[in-house]
């Protein structure tokens, strides 16, 4: 906890001793100041390029402490930093999303399988029936049982792939 309190500290001196340098700078003249995480975590500010941070940003204030290029991410400095390194959170989100395409495309082969079961009942003959609203039987005779197959088919062909069994 006092290391918290140390880094916090730190961080707000750091801070506040930039925005007096801006300040005190003429309207020509802008800093530039390194924002970097160092080896325990700790977001460090300086005007000197860190050697051994991470995650290094260079940040350029007008003289009247406004950011240049607001609402930009500022440009990396770090010679080792790849720009197609992914944050924690953009891989968490990938792993989602491909948890959830693998989940879908389980689920749409468990309909597809069960479209196909369909069909083969509709095929194999015999009397079909479907449950009613009060949980009866109601027979489905020739024409509304081809009628079910066409659909079925249908559903097959646009679901799974084109193949029917």
């Amino acid at each position: 906890m006092a290391y918290a309190f140390k880094i916090n500290t730190a961080t707000k001196l750091l801070m506040s001793t930039a925005y007096v340098l801006m300040l005190s700078m003429n309207a020509s003249h802008a800093i530039q100041v390194y924002k970097s995480v160092g080896a325990h975590g700790e977001v460090k500010y300086s005007q000197h390029a860190p050697q051994n941070g991470k995650n290094i940003e260079l940040i350029e204030f007008r003289s009247d402490g406004r950011q240049s290029n607001a609402g930009q991410l500022a440009g990396k400095t770090d010679a080792n930093q790849s720009t197609s390194t992914q944050s924690v959170e953009e891989q968490r989100v990938a792993a989602l999303e491909a948890r959830i395409k693998e989940q879908e495309a389980q689920a749409n082969a468990q309909r597809c399988q069960s479209l196909r079961n369909n069909l083969t009942n509709l095929n194999v003959g015999g009397r079909i029936y479907e449950m009613d609203a009060n949980g009866k039987r109601q027979y489905l005779d020739g024409r509304e049982i081809e009628l079910k197959r066409e659909r079925v088919q249908q559903a097959i062909d646009q679901y799974c792939g084109n193949s029917t069994t």
